[in-house]
């Protein structure tokens, strides 16, 4: 199905995948998918604005716009890649303390879908809050995929991001799966 006028957020944390996540936004455009690049602050130092600027034509945003700003185009679903265990608990609890948080926080009211890839290690992934915050967004209607196998801390392939596509992949392939399941419109209520 084309993606074509569909506005594909793609929330980008702070983790080594982050510097990878441009094959990511080439996958979501080959699909059909308008991207719009949203980084959390502490992910800027992560990701390569300027390739990424580029690539989807838009700035990449991190904070809330001023009055005198245009409005970005709103989203048809959000892909949060890499996640990190603090984003995805944040979410869960509703805090909003960020932009893309902000953004985060309202997806599941508007009928926004959400698919979550958490880049986040094993002993991190074992922790009960985050096991909670898992179940809660799941709960929500969030999908919230497996962390990459591969993922521990240090760099895992070139500079620091996944040893390969897949993971990316597998973002794609489910929010086109969710998307799809909604309806012509999307999940977003009229």
């Amino acid at each position: 199905m084309s993606r074509t006028g569909k506005v594909l957020y793609v929330i980008v944390c702070a983790a080594g995948a982050a510097a990878g996540v441009g094959r990511l936004v080439a996958m979501a455009q080959d699909g059909g998918w308008t991207v719009q690049v949203v980084a959390t602050p502490s992910a800027l130092g992560f990701v390569d604005l300027d390739e990424l600027e580029k690539q989807t034509g838009r700035p990449v945003r991190s904070r809330y716009r001023r009055p005198d700003e245009p409005k970005p185009p709103r989203a048809d679903a959000i892909i949060v890649a890499p996640a990190t265990y603090n984003t995805v608990n944040k979410f869960a609890l509703g805090i909003a303390d960020t932009y893309a948080l902000g953004l985060l926080a309202e997806a599941p009211g508007l009928g926004i879908p959400v698919v979550m890839l958490p880049f986040v290690n094993s002993a991190l992934a074992a922790r009960i809050p985050f096991r909670r915050s898992v179940e809660q967004l799941r709960a929500e209607g969030v999908c919230v995929l497996p962390c990459p196998p591969e993922f521990e801390p240090g760099p895992v392939g070139p500079a620091g991001g996944a040893a390969d596509d897949r993971p990316w992949e597998l973002a794609i392939i489910e929010m086109d799966r969710l998307v799809d399941s909604s309806g012509p419109e999307g999940a977003r209520p009229s």
